[in-house]
């Protein structure tokens, strides 16, 4: 079993719930806005652009408060808790949207498998920069409208998760010609699917109607249906599983209107080169036989064609260092993830950490 710290978060408020965050990963959330700071002025310099990351963070709050106010209630108690800055935990959960206004470059990023059938099964890699490997956590958050489990960043509220409904979401990262920081963050939407929606179809329609800036697809899984929902500036689009039931994504739209506008694709191509791979290999396949199966299936790295499990390399400078962090398998009919510390070429069947969502 992973030694990944398990935050067990609870609390009758959204400001309850950010505070009791906040107070528990002070250090951490400072250690996370650290490399976050650098990061974003070293996007944004290798781009040559200035960033006012305050400003921006602030205008992602305030169009998150006109959607949604309960994650910038969050938002505020995190602050509080963790004695920083209301904006620096802003920027954290806008990381997405402030690092596309920066010109990041998006190498690397993640690879995800579905499987629907007589039961939705599936998960994904999660890779990110190698300097943020211990920036994350396991966490179960209780006390609102839907308690749920999975794992995300300290600082920001969720990211892969599964709710007490049974409702799940995996995360990749898409990049469009218009994403700025603007809108509602990704990972503010993700929170609130998992801490609101109660079926899969509630899921579906806060994502489509989310004012998002910056672009991503969110799958939702439930115990017996799957759907990729592609967010962006210019719109969204919902993928539903081929006609063999599996749903496989990586980082480029597949939906042809949203795909004209595409930016990620266009600057990094390996993202094509991971889908047809993953797609070739689940060909004729019934879904993964639990978390190690899935593993097995995301092991893949140059020399097999593609490097869906992602190694940072020997030196290099901050934003260039991509590596799987975690490698996660959601059961959405257990309400359960397992959570690897790592990328899947290295789990092993001692190598996983359940986590559960709580029942009301």
């Amino acid at each position: 079993m992973s030694g990944r710290t398990v935050l067990r978060i609870a609390g009758d408020s959204p400001w309850k719930r950010g505070h009791e965050r906040g107070r528990r990963v002070r250090d951490e959330i400072a250690r996370a806005w650290g490399v976050y700071a650098k990061l974003f002025e070293t996007v944004a310099a290798g781009s040559g652009r200035t960033l006012d990351v305050p400003a921006l963070a602030r205008r992602t709050a305030d169009a998150t408060r006109a959607w949604a106010p309960e994650p910038v209630e969050e938002m505020e108690g995190v602050a509080e808790g963790a004695g920083v800055p209301f904006w620096t935990i802003a920027a954290l959960n806008a990381r997405t949207e402030i690092l596309a206004e920066a010109g990041a470059p998006r190498a690397g990023e993640c690879s995800t498998l579905v499987r629907t059938g007589t039961r939705t099964t599936g998960g994904q890699c999660w890779d990110w920069h190698e300097e943020l490997a211990d920036a994350w956590h396991i966490q179960t958050v209780s006390g609102g409208t839907r308690n749920f489990a999975g794992i995300t960043e300290h600082g920001i509220l969720a990211k892969i998760g599964v709710n007490d409904a049974g409702v799940g979401v995996l995360f990749n990262i898409l990049g469009h010609r218009d994403d700025a920081a603007t809108g509602v963050p990704v990972h503010l939407v993700a929170r609130h699917v998992l801490g609101t929606a109660g079926s899969f179809e509630e899921a579906v329609g806060i994502l489509t109607g989310a004012p998002v800036s910056a672009s991503t697809v969110m799958t939702v899984v439930t115990a017996d249906r799957a759907a990729s929902v592609e967010t962006s500036p210019a719109g969204s689009a919902v993928i539903t599983p081929d006609d063999r039931g599996w749903l496989v994504r990586t980082n480029h739209f597949l939906d042809p209107a949203l795909a004209t506008g595409e930016l990620r694709g266009r600057r990094a191509p390996e993202t094509y080169d991971r889908h047809r791979l993953l797609t070739a290999r689940v060909l004729g396949r019934p879904g993964p036989d639990g978390p190690d199966d899935l593993a097995r299936l995301l092991t893949a790295h140059r020399d097999d064609g593609a490097e869906v499990c992602c190694h940072a390399p020997e030196g290099g400078a901050l934003g260039t260092r991509w590596a799987t962090l975690a490698t996660v398998a959601v059961d959405p009919a257990e309400r359960r993830l397992q959570v690897h510390e790592g990328g899947p070429c290295s789990a092993r069947p001692s190598a996983w950490t359940p986590v559960t969502a709580p029942m009301p």
